[in-house]
């Protein structure tokens, strides 16, 4: 079966220094009580100093009515700029975040790479990827409002900036 591909790009803007926010971004078990749909953030491997290797399990809720289960395994951390991870499981990719500094903002940029491995998500995407698209949305619109309220900051912007999907024949 043919899985489907998404490339869905996010972007937060909150009146925070870079530091706080990265520093919540690379401690996943705060994420569930801030992050409304994060269910569970489990640490499976711990990582070297920087958090390279670090595998964490995480089980999301979402506006619809399903949940994924996926590990994310730490492969790169440049403090307090970039982590990337690669995710396994009912997700199949990639996440990266970039961080960088724009006046008295920072501005958080979320590039989700996938392929689905769930069959049936897989058998209904050529009529629902728009939807899941959204979903996905609905799900980093909440997480940057958590984010700023967590860290007792203003939460400017919340921003789609790309969307693509595509069947993957050979993922």
């Amino acid at each position: 079966m043919t899985r489907s591909r998404y490339a869905l790009t996010t972007e937060w803007v909150l009146t925070s220094p870079l530091e706080p926010i990265f520093d919540t971004l690379t401690a996943p078990e705060t994420w569930p009580s801030w992050w409304r749909y994060v269910e569970s953030a489990t640490r499976i491997a711990r990582g070297d100093a920087q958090g390279i290797g670090a595998i964490w399990r995480y089980r999301w809720t979402s506006r619809l009515p399903y949940r994924l289960t996926f590990d994310m395994t730490t492969t790169a951390s440049e403090r307090p700029h970039r982590l990337e991870g690669a995710a396994s499981g009912e997700l199949s990719g990639i996440g990266r975040w970039r961080l960088a500094r724009e006046g008295d903002a920072s501005r958080v940029r979320y590039d989700w790479i996938v392929t689905t491995t769930k069959r049936w998500m897989n058998g209904l995407a050529p009529l629902l990827a728009p939807v899941f698209a959204w979903n996905h949305d609905q799900v980093m619109a909440a997480g940057g409002r958590g984010l700023a309220a967590h860290l007792g900051v203003t939460f400017v912007a919340h921003r789609r900036l790309e969307y693509e999907e595509t069947p993957c024949i050979t993922c």
